[in-house]
């Protein structure tokens, strides 16, 4: 069975950066649209940024656009989501996807144990 290992959260101050990290192992990641997502107390998850099968083509929810950037690395297997400018909004467990079955929906319940990130006043 695939494993997804989401890494590099942490507890920041708010305009602080992390740069959070989406691994796989059993799988490779190299022909799938990869998407990032978070969940806060309380709420649904909820999309955030997605980056295409070869990087070309970006997306980003309104209220992270100019501050957070999704890329990858194909050689390493691995998707980075870097986070600038960061608010105590962005407080939450961050976790990434592939579009496995190529539908846009990331349904399939692969998801990772998520990175917890926390931002302080």
């Amino acid at each position: 069975q695939v494993q997804l290992v989401e890494s590099g959260g942490g507890l920041v101050q708010a305009g602080g950066s992390l740069r959070l990290s989406c691994a796989a192992s059993g799988r490779t990641l190299s022909s799938y649209a990869m998407g990032w997502f978070r969940q806060a107390p309380g709420k649904e998850r909820e999309f955030v940024a997605t980056i295409s099968w070869n990087g070309d083509t970006t997306y980003y929810v309104d209220s992270v656009k100019g501050r957070f950037t999704i890329s990858r690395d194909h050689a390493k297997n691995t998707v980075y989501l870097q986070m600038n400018s960061l608010k105590p909004e962005d407080t939450a467990v961050y976790y990434c996807n592939a579009d496995w079955d190529y539908t846009g929906t990331y349904s399939t319940d692969y998801w990772g144990q998520g990175t917890q990130v926390t931002v302080s006043s």
